[in-house]
């Protein structure tokens, strides 16, 4: 089984959390619901990765926030996919100027209460690794 090491970055605003809706263009769990999320890179660390997937994917800078919390790694298990992913959790307080953008790899977001994580459709155990950073 492949594994595969992927940050999820939360971002809180005024006590609701931002899900992004995958688009169909990405590699896996397409139309889904999920955080800021990414591979990690041979030469980053998971912090560093972080901040460049919420550049990447949300035009959000470390100056548009602050951490609150990095949790401890999830193991997800994907039988069909044939993959383990090592998820790093990361959760991040929104500056409120601050205005999200998307780009390709999203086709809308929606600002949520935390515990209405779980009733959306969502990469898997997305709701398991929002409990790590809370």
């Amino acid at each position: 089984m492949e594994e595969s090491h992927v940050v999820t970055c939360f971002v809180e605003n005024s006590g609701k959390v931002l899900l992004l809706k995958r688009s169909g263009q990405v590699g896996s769990y397409q139309q889904r619901w999920a955080g800021v999320s990414g591979y990690l890179e041979t030469n980053n660390t998971p912090l560093a990765q972080a901040f460049e997937e919420l550049r990447e994917e949300v035009a959000l800078y470390p100056a548009d926030l602050t951490i609150e919390k990095e949790g401890d790694p999830l193991e997800v298990i994907d039988e069909k996919l044939g993959k383990k992913w090592i998820v790093h959790p990361f959760r991040f307080l929104l500056d409120q100027a601050a205005k999200i953008k998307t780009d390709w790899e999203h086709t809308e977001y929606r600002w949520v209460k935390p515990d209405d994580i779980e009733h959306y459709q969502t990469v898997p155990n997305l709701y398991e690794a929002w409990k790590r950073v809370q």
